[in-house]
């Protein structure tokens, strides 16, 4: 029986602008059912534009029946645009990974949690003051990645790959600030490795 997957996040998980085989979820249970690990599409909880406590107040309104195998958590981009504080991000993304480890019956090696990019390299944030973005959510991501050590969760970081190619045309969608299929392509290869790791003992 094929393995479930609940993918938790906001415009990044949900794939804003780009069709829905082109999400980094959706194109990470491709090459893991490449891989011979029988894994469903995700299951997926996410809108553009939500903030860690809009998230969790998505998941209460959606309700998903687990437990799962496997859980994705990519949230906090939008807690930073609106100039949201780094303590508020620390607790509501703490409590926002507790919820995602029960979803999987406590397993933090179900886990797999995404830096949030740095959209202050796009063509959307040219008037904007890209150095201060880029330390706002260098500051996030450190937050973020302590807290998934605390509780043994596996962190990828793509955040690089964001500052390296999100200002090329072929990376974004027509937006001008939402990554493009191609981009995600990149997140789910840099993924693959650690959740086929995740995933294949129980493949």
């Amino acid at each position: 029986m094929a393995l479930t997957w609940l993918a938790l996040g906001d415009s990044y998980t949900i794939g804003e602008g780009v069709p829905a085989e082109g999400r980094w979820p959706q194109q990470l249970a491709a090459l893991l059912r490449m891989r011979g690990i029988a894994l469903q599409d995700p299951q997926t909880i996410a809108t553009t534009g939500w903030t860690t406590d809009e998230l969790d107040a998505g998941i209460d309104a959606a309700a998903p029946t687990g437990p799962f195998d496997f859980a994705s958590l990519l949230i906090g981009v939008n807690n930073q645009y609106r100039g949201r504080s780094l303590d508020d991000y620390q607790q509501q993304f703490s409590a926002l990974l507790q919820r995602t480890l029960a979803f999987t019956g406590g397993s933090p090696a179900r886990v797999l949690v995404l830096s949030i990019p740095d959209w202050g390299v796009t063509p959307f944030a040219h008037d904007r003051d890209r150095t201060a973005i880029a330390a706002a959510l260098d500051a996030y991501n450190l937050a973020a990645q302590a807290i998934c050590q605390a509780h043994g969760v596996v962190f990828v970081d793509i955040t690089d790959l964001s500052r390296q190619h999100g200002a090329e045309a072929a990376m974004l969608a027509d937006d001008g600030l939402h990554p493009s299929a191609r981009m995600y392509a990149l997140w789910a290869q840099r993924a693959l490795p650690l959740a086929e790791r995740l995933l294949a003992p129980a493949a």
